[in-house]
């Protein structure tokens, strides 16, 4: 269960090393789905109808910063939510100034002229965008329909083996995006656990149908896509799934 992982062993700068010192091929195949779907939407809404202030949230953030970095264009604040007390110091160390190796993740995003066309300094508006708040993902339905954008990357099913967990925990996620909210999550095919430095996480096996099912009654239109890149990032997994879409409105959601 999640709550019998000690999450303050968590190594970030391991983690960081491992997964994104260097551009993945499943990371960039990830953030070209996730550009072109919120360019799409940030694109289509400025067309449409009047913008107010928009607030991003980067559920289980970790020691990943590409998510927030996918939101930075459209955000007026963006909350990096983690329960790891690690990942909180390290996710506070990058907001004046991330680290070089986040750069690479930037110019994929420009690869979409919807970002590209912001033309600004990153660095400058990570900074001045983005906050850091510890805290449980379950703790999330307190905040129902705060946030006008969400990601969650490879979170509800790395923290548990409990499926009921995992689809609580994705519950809870979308539940803390207002209605008709654009979102994306990432998900670790079949997982069987996972390092971060010395310590052992745990995992809860899902497929496309779980992660499916899990989102029917929240998301109102949602696509997922299980990656065609290989399973290289480590062992003990097959394969990536992505899922994006909008949140659906409160009077769609099932009841009972």
């Amino acid at each position: 269960m999640n709550a019998d992982v000690t999450w303050s062993a968590f190594d970030p700068i391991a983690y960081v090393d491992h997964n994104y010192r260097d551009l993945q091929a499943e990371d960039a195949e990830i953030l070209h789905i996730v550009r072109d779907h919120f360019g799409d939407h940030f694109r289509d809404r400025s067309e449409t109808e009047a913008t107010g202030p928009v607030s991003g949230i980067d559920v289980g953030a970790g020691a990943n910063l590409y998510p927030a970095l996918a939101m930075l264009p459209w955000c007026d604040d963006i909350t990096l939510f983690e329960r790891s007390s690690a990942n909180v110091r390290y996710l506070r160390s990058q907001t004046a100034s991330y680290d070089a190796n986040w750069d690479q993740f930037w110019r994929l995003l420009c690869k979409n002229p919807a970002y590209a066309a912001h033309d600004m300094d990153p660095r400058a508006r990570f900074r001045d965008t983005v906050r850091v708040e510890p805290g449980d993902l379950f703790d999330l339905v307190r905040h129902r329909g705060r946030w006008s954008v969400g990601t969650m990357f490879f979170v509800a099913e790395s923290m548990t083996t409990s499926h009921a967990e995992f689809a609580r925990g994705v519950e809870c996620f979308l539940g803390a995006l207002a209605p008709g909210a654009p979102f994306a999550a990432a998900f670790m095919e079949h997982s069987k656990g996972y390092h971060a430095g010395e310590h052992f996480f745990p995992a809860c096996d899902v497929g496309e149908p779980e992660v499916h099912e899990s989102l029917k009654p929240f998301a109102g239109e949602f696509t997922t896509v299980r990656l065609k890149s290989s399973a290289a990032v480590r062992e003990g997994y097959s394969g990536m799934i992505v899922a994006y879409g909008r949140r659906r409105s409160e009077a769609d959601i099932p009841t009972g």
